[in-house]
């Protein structure tokens, strides 16, 4: 068994799901591994990762259009508002999606279905620089 480590680092536009299916790919590739497991992890508190369709950008729109309607940002709403107004929504979209994801490894890719990607989900209007620390354990 072998076990390789890697970080990959995003720049977000603000509020939204973005692509990282590609850099994955090619990693988890470029290491060799033919079968195993690979976990990502988002160290951060304001962004999470997800699995999400990869063909229709409407899908996208409507994901980013609810977590709007179900954690509003509202002045006066959260006690905690060190970083903005967006910052308490931030950490309750991440703690109602996802930090880490597990997906095995089949044929030296991730078995994702065909309409699946894997998106940074950043919750914070600004710009952030954001990290994904990926670990893979096969052979």
């Amino acid at each position: 068994m072998k076990q390789h480590t890697h970080r990959l680092t995003f720049r977000t536009q603000g509020k939204g799901l973005v692509p990282i299916t590609r850099p994955v790919l090619d990693w988890v590739r470029e290491t060799g591994v033919f079968t195993g497991l690979l976990t990502l992890w988002c160290p951060h508190t304001s962004c999470s990762l997800t699995v999400q369709e990869n063909a229709d950008s409407t899908v996208r729109a409507d994901i980013a259009t609810f977590f709007e309607t179900l954690v509003p940002e509202e002045n006066g709403r959260y006690r905690h508002s060190t970083e903005g107004a967006d910052d308490m929504p931030a950490h309750l979209r991440t703690m109602l999606t996802q930090s880490g994801l597990s997906i095995p490894i089949i044929d030296s890719a991730p078995a994702l279905g065909i309409w699946q990607g894997l998106y940074l989900f950043e919750h914070r209007r600004a710009p952030h620089q954001r990290e994904v620390v990926l670990h893979l354990f096969g052979t």
